[in-house]
């Protein structure tokens, strides 16, 4: 069902604090235009009440200061010409100038057709300001209504730190009366609807009207907490019970009791994490360019006060039948281009059995996506914290490992192959998968030792067995490394990155 269209008005006034807004807009000047366009210009200022297609302004969203964009359907169904594109230009530079988060709201036909290629070039210019909003490491978020085509969608319509939409939107490039007119045939029905863009990665949610205000304050919690976290909330102290890098984890369990622990299906995982520790979650969804795969979960969150992004392999959603494909790790690119975008600590959770093994995966580019995924992570100038949550089998753990600071909970693991997969190489057989996981060092305790991995969080004795307590144990330990982390120095911090790597394994990295 399409949600009933709300006008821009009416939209700003149910995000916004009551009595907050003050509007950017200025009066359009006077254009020489053909007397067809200015009588269209006058009945839609006449219908409207609007003098162009954008209103522009600022407000407080739950007693935060934000910048907004919306467009207006009802005046030449939102279309951009170059009186809009101008108006719209100036208030994103000035929320940049001013350092506010920018809310975007678009419904529209796409350019105005009335002044043909000069308005369909605007597209460029306000790309251009959105990308320079982006770079000075400010949130742009964007809530897509229906009707969104055309330029829109492939100008500010589609570069949202967070993109959600109204329930049953039509949203697409071309329209649905051009296609027909050109091909004289009908659009294929559910194809440019909002859920079948969430169903497609391209979008991050469906999010009805009553609904904006509350995902938008907790995305701006997250997006914009690197300059306040530390006011919100104290770093509690290290808890001598959760473990501390000085901590020798003596682990009298076999390596292979480690690898059977880890694979117990009532282990939590990233789910469980997050339901028990973390504050103010926003899922995300997808790559943002038509692939989502359930193996891994990306979003937003705060550890404490700590914000961060999340890549968190979900253990309930891979199997043998639904391996880690190249398209999760594409989608984990996308959130390391988020927390560089918005200089926030990225926090990866490891938990996969390993990467697919298929023709799919191949043919999907799966050892490129994972030598990206390495590259990226490398030289990622945000702060980076890895866990080892579970199981950390081959590439599809590698992939997500190489950070500034690396924990593994007592059961967490890390093998170039699962323990069985080694056996057959070096014996021939399975049957020896615990002599090789014995032998290759897999452990949190060997890690650790190794200097591979610098705290072991406890499990007593098994997190399956306390799995509230130890995701709330965990969280402790998450909040007062993401806190030490953004109190690092940067250059620091990234020349420490780079010692830790290159040196890995020769004897400044053993214990």
């Amino acid at each position: 069902m399409t949600t009933p269209r709300l006008d821009a008005r009416s939209l700003r006034d149910l995000v916004l604090d009551a009595g907050s807004w003050r509007s950017w807009d200025t009066p359009v000047p006077p254009r020489e235009v053909d007397d067809a366009y200015a009588r269209e210009l006058a009945g839609a200022r006449d219908k409207t009440g609007q003098d162009e297609a954008i209103v522009t302004g600022e407000g407080t969203l739950r007693g935060r200061r934000v910048a907004v964009v919306a467009g207006e359907f009802g005046f030449l169904a939102g279309s951009i010409g170059t009186a809009t594109a101008e108006r719209l230009m100036d208030a994103i530079e000035r929320a940049t100038t001013e350092g506010l988060p920018l809310l975007a709201a678009p419904v529209s036909g796409g350019t105005r057709m009335q002044e043909g290629t000069v308005a369909f070039l605007q597209m460029v210019g306000i790309t251009a300001a959105i990308a320079r909003h982006k770079e000075a490491g400010l949130p742009y978020l964007v809530y897509l209504r229906g009707p969104t085509f055309g330029g829109v969608l492939a100008s500010w319509g589609s570069l949202g730190h967070v993109t959600i939409a109204e329930p049953g939107a039509a949203i697409g490039f071309l329209g649905p009366r051009v296609y027909a007119a050109l091909y004289g045939e009908p659009f294929p029905e559910g194809v440019q609807t909002a859920e079948n863009l969430a169903a497609h990665g391209l979008i991050d949610g469906v999010v009805p009207h009553a609904e904006i205000a509350d995902v938008a304050d907790r995305a701006l919690r997250v997006l914009s907490a690197r300059a306040t976290w530390h006011r919100d909330a104290p770093v509690a102290a290290p808890d001598p019970d959760d473990g501390t890098d000085a901590d020798d984890p003596e682990d009298h369990r076999s390596a292979w009791d480690v690898v059977t622990a880890s694979r117990r299906p009532d282990r939590p995982g990233v789910r469980e994490l997050l339901r028990a520790a973390a504050s103010d979650v926003v899922p995300l969804n997808g790559t943002g360019a038509g692939e989502s795969e359930p193996g891994l979960l990306l979003a937003l969150a705060r550890f404490g006060g700590a914000p961060c992004v999340v890549l968190g392999q979900d253990r309930r959603d891979q199997s043998p039948t639904a391996p880690l494909g190249p398209g999760a790790l594409r989608e984990a690119r996308r959130g390391m281009r988020l927390a560089a975008e918005l200089r926030l600590p990225l926090l990866t959770l490891i938990d996969t059995p390993g990467a697919a093994l298929s023709v799919a995966a191949e043919e999907g580019g799966l050892a490129g996506e994972i030598a990206r995924c390495l590259s990226d992570l490398v030289t990622l100038p945000a702060p980076t914290l890895a866990v080892l949550l579970g199981q950390g089998t081959g590439g599809g753990a590698l992939a997500l490992v190489p950070a500034d600071r690396v924990l593994a909970a007592a059961n967490g693991w890390l093998g170039p192959l699962p323990p069985e997969g080694a056996s057959a190489i070096v014996h021939r057989t399975v049957d020896r998968a615990d002599e090789m996981a014995a032998s290759q060092g897999v452990r949190a305790t060997d890690l650790w030792r190794a200097g591979i991995v610098d705290r072991v969080v406890p499990e007593r004795p098994d997190a399956a067995d306390e799995p509230v307590e130890f995701c709330r144990r965990l969280g402790r330990v998450l909040a007062q490394e993401l806190a030490g982390l953004l109190g690092r120095d940067d250059v620091e911090r990234m020349r420490s990155r780079t010692r830790r790597w290159r040196h890995l394994g020769g004897p400044t990295g053993i214990r």
